[in-house]
């Protein structure tokens, strides 16, 4: 028997589409997931500019980014200019859960926005630190760098938050007050991440280079430039068994079983019954600290 999609998900044509390799996730399941969640996701993602990850066979077929406007993303999609080194481009946001829908019709899986607001791209107002496991890294080992970041930040006088990625990682976020430039937020990171990797070199390392990371915590800090993104609170990952973005309250990444934690069913059970578990984020304006 063929699945018949939601009312409030008439825009979306095959809805029965198998999106994800080893999921019986549906084009209308992941529709219908993006509107049960809408309140914990949008506050990370409208109003941001975008990249998003379209898979228009399903993650088990060819995905691809894709961050610049199209008129054929839907009514709901808009477009912003910024500039570019080939000069000004339209990139693309969404104010609300319809834009998301329209780029759910497009087969949009996953949501990666920018670390600043379309109102005033060129001030950020976030510090993202990618906790990314080299092999041989066990998953409890991510869970104390994690600790160590949070706990290290604090001695900069900044709080933060915390989210499983989806993958094998853990992102610890960071709200600023907006005023520091790109260029600023970009080095306060570096010298943070570098500062952790020499004080720990046998645990953490801060450069991408693949041979010295087997064995570490890899501190990404390079999503810290203008025009990178992290993926967004509650996005799903275009992966084998449909896996999802979760922010945590901290008290609770411990309890995380080996990554991936959370796959669709699971993700939309969790925000239906818990609180929001970064409350008070948006409202926690931190000052960057000075060089």
């Amino acid at each position: 028997m063929k699945r018949k999609p939601a009312a409030d998900n008439a825009r979306i044509t095959h809805p029965d589409r198998i999106m994800f390799d080893g999921s019986a996730c549906t084009k209308g399941d992941v529709a219908d997931y993006y509107r049960a969640v809408a309140r914990w996701l949008l506050p990370g993602l409208a109003g941001r500019p975008l990249s998003v990850v379209r898979c228009p066979g399903g993650s088990q077929d060819d995905c691809f980014f894709q961050k610049h406007h199209a008129d054929s993303l839907g009514d709901d999609v808009h477009p912003i200019a910024l500039e570019q080194k080939s000069g000004p481009a339209n990139y693309l946001y969404v104010d609300d859960i319809e834009g998301v829908i329209d780029l759910v019709q497009m087969n949009t899986l996953e949501f990666h926005p920018w670390s600043a607001r379309v109102d005033d791209p060129e001030q950020p107002d976030q510090l993202v630190f990618d906790l990314d496991p080299g092999d041989g890294v066990r998953w409890p080992a991510v869970v104390a760098a994690a600790r160590d970041v949070r706990a290290r930040l604090r001695r900069e006088g900044l709080e933060s938050f915390v989210r499983v990625t989806g993958g094998k990682g853990v992102h610890v976020v960071v709200p600023i007050a907006r005023g520091p430039s790109w260029d600023r937020v970009r080095g306060f990171c570096d010298a943070f991440a570098n500062a952790m990797a020499e004080r720990a070199p046998e645990r953490y390392v801060a450069t991408m280079s693949k041979a010295r990371r087997p064995g570490k915590v890899f501190i990404d800090w390079l999503r810290n430039a203008r025009g990178s993104t992290s993926v967004a609170s509650w996005s799903l990952r275009a992966r084998k068994g449909a896996p999802v973005a979760v922010p945590l309250r901290w008290d609770d990444l411990g309890r995380v079983g080996k990554p991936p934690a959370f796959d669709l069913p699971a993700a939309k059970r969790r925000a239906a019954r818990r609180k929001d578990p970064w409350e008070g984020f948006d409202d926690l304006k931190q000052p960057l600290p000075k060089p």
